[in-house]
């Protein structure tokens, strides 16, 4: 099945794959490629809930079963100008490498014929705040800004941190800023049961600041998702703006 979607960019081999595709091979992942360090691109498309495709397609479990895999490299852009970013980067990176990346149109923003090479596992702080953390993941990173800019109508300074990198996580940055705001909400794609949250969940917990910093985890239920227009998924999963910032809200009142 891995061999089915197999490029080659020169001496780089490329596998174009849907999420919900790449179930199906996880052993070849793990035996084939990661174990031996291969110089191996994953372009992992429809990673997310992806609407009218129906239940079997939405790609939300490859967080969850990629992230714990040794060597492989995970990474998920917040717009169509960092997949581009993160697509030349893995051609400079040593060893197999894993980009996520959703189904529909980009948000609009200006692509360039020059790219950048992001630094291995280093996320980027989009805004500072003083009163709560908000972790989104890929296609949840501009709700999320959204959700901060209502946020500071109600006189909240939220911090918003682009991790770009599911594994290696940016423990040094998600860290220093969970500490400094004492609050944490992650958001994502994906099943919420060991995916990215579950991972800050653990990169807090070995820091030392388990007991220190209240962590809300936003992602999908612990069901299947139905078919629908991917707009009314996301409402219904509370993974959108309006559910970030409710869950803010909550996450205060009970800290009180």
């Amino acid at each position: 099945p891995v061999a089915a979607g197999l490029a080659t960019e020169g001496s780089m081999p490329v596998v174009a794959i849907y999420s919900t595709f790449m179930q199906r091979v996880l052993d070849q992942i793990i035996l084939d490629v990661c174990l031996q360090k291969l110089p191996v691109i994953f372009a992992i498309d429809r990673a997310v809930i992806v609407g009218d495709d129906g239940p079997t397609h939405h790609g939300v479990f490859d967080l969850s079963f990629l992230r714990f895999i040794p060597n492989l490299i995970l990474m998920a852009p917040k717009d169509e100008r960092e997949l581009q970013n993160m697509l030349y980067s893995a051609v400079t990176y040593p060893g197999p490498v894993a980009v996520r990346y959703p189904r529909g149109p980009g948000i609009g923003c200006d692509l360039s014929d020059s790219f950048e090479k992001l630094p291995l596992g280093k996320g980027e702080l989009l805004r500072e705040g003083k009163d709560i953390l908000i972790l989104p993941v890929g296609n949840r990173v501009h709700p999320a800004l959204s959700a901060a800019e209502g946020l500071q109508k109600l006189g909240v300074e939220a911090a918003v941190i682009n991790p770009r990198f599911i594994n290696p996580i940016d423990g040094d940055l998600i860290s220093e800023w969970a500490g400094k705001t004492g609050l944490v909400i992650t958001v994502e794609d994906n099943a919420e049961k060991g995916g990215f949250g579950s991972g800050v969940l653990e990169l807090l917990a070995k820091r030392g600041l388990g007991n220190t910093v209240k962590v809300k985890t936003l992602g999908l239920p612990d069901h299947f998702i139905e078919h629908g227009p991917q707009e009314t998924l996301y409402k219904n999963a509370r993974i959108d703006t309006p559910a970030i910032t409710q869950a803010f809200l909550k996450l205060i009142a009970s800290n009180q």
